[in-house]
C-alpha cells in the first residue's frame, strides 16, 4: 500500500507557525518538524531547509526559523542558508521562562541560535 507521505519543510512550518494561536501551539509545529526530519534519511534532510520561509509577523519566531536552519545545516557541514543571515534579533529572545531554565539555555544554546539572538538550551531542541 502505497502512502502520499511527505515531510514538512521549513517554509511550510512558518504557514503554520503564522496561523498557530500561541506559543504553546508553536512550539508541539517546531518540535513536530524536528521529529519529522529526524526520521529522513539524512541526504534528503537540507532540501527540507532550502527555500526561504515566508516571515511570520513575529521577528523572534522568524528568527528562530533562521538559526534552526543554520543549526541542521551545519550537522551535514553545509554554509547555513543564504536567507537566514538577515534575520538576527537586535535584542536577545530567551523563550524559557524560568531562570533555571535561563541559564541552562546561556550555557547550552548550540552556536547557530547564540548567532541569531535566541537562547534556548540544545536540550530544548531534543523534547520532541
Amino acid at each position: 500500500m502505497a502512502t502520499n507521505y511527505r515531510p514538512i519543510t521549513l517554509s511550510e512550518l512558518a504557514g503554520h507557525l503564522a496561523v498557530a494561536t500561541n506559543d504553546k501551539i508553536r512550539w508541539k509545529l517546531v518540535w513536530e518538524f524536528l521529529e519529522e526530519y529526524r526520521w529522513e534519511p539524512a541526504a534528503a534532510q537540507p532540501a527540507l531547509l532550502k527555500d526561504e520561509p515566508s516571515l511570520i509577523g513575529d521577528e523572534r519566531w522568524d528568527t528562530l526559523l533562521a538559526a534552526l536552519a543554520e543549526h541542521l545545516a551545519a550537522q551535514h557541514d553545509l554554509a547555513p542558508p543564504a536567507w537566514a543571515d538577515g534575520r538576527v534579533l537586535r535584542r536577545a529572545w530567551f523563550p524559557a521562562e524560568l531562570a533555571v531554565q535561563r541559564a541552562d539555555a546561556i550555557a547550552w544554546a548550540p552556536a547557530a541560535f547564540r548567532k541569531h539572538g535566541v537562547y534556548l538550551s540544545i536540550k530544548d531542541l531534543e523534547a520532541a
